[in-house]
């Protein structure tokens, strides 16, 4: 497999790791996957985020649920970061009122979960 450029190869690696993590350490944050990719600054949490929308739209086009929604932010309450819910909402997997994005959120989780 070949990798066209340095943005897809981190996208197939986090998706690796998000596959062959223990589900007991799911979900993990951002952080948490830059670290254990070994990542460095500068930049080492936008590309993890930017690397997840990849994920989001392959899968999205692919069927497949979106095994980016296994990553959380540290802040908040168990959920990704606010582009994800944007990300989200612009392949047409949730719902545009927010107000429905929580519930929405867990399903999909529970969904990479299971199919990852």
């Amino acid at each position: 497999m070949s990798y066209p450029d340095a943005a897809t190869l981190l996208a197939h690696q986090v998706r690796t790791l998000l596959i062959q993590v223990p589900a007991s350490a799911l979900p993990m944050t951002y952080q948490q996957v830059a670290n254990a990719l070994g990542l460095t600054p500068p930049r080492t949490i936008a590309r993890v985020a930017q690397a997840l929308e990849q994920l989001m739209e392959e899968d999205v086009a692919a069927g497949r649920p979106m095994i980016a929604a296994l990553v959380i932010s540290r802040r908040g309450e168990d959920l990704p970061a606010s582009g994800f819910f944007e990300k989200a909402v612009a392949l047409g997997r949730f719902p545009s009122d927010p107000a429905q994005h929580g519930t929405r959120y867990a399903e999909e989780r529970e969904q990479a979960l299971r199919d990852r």
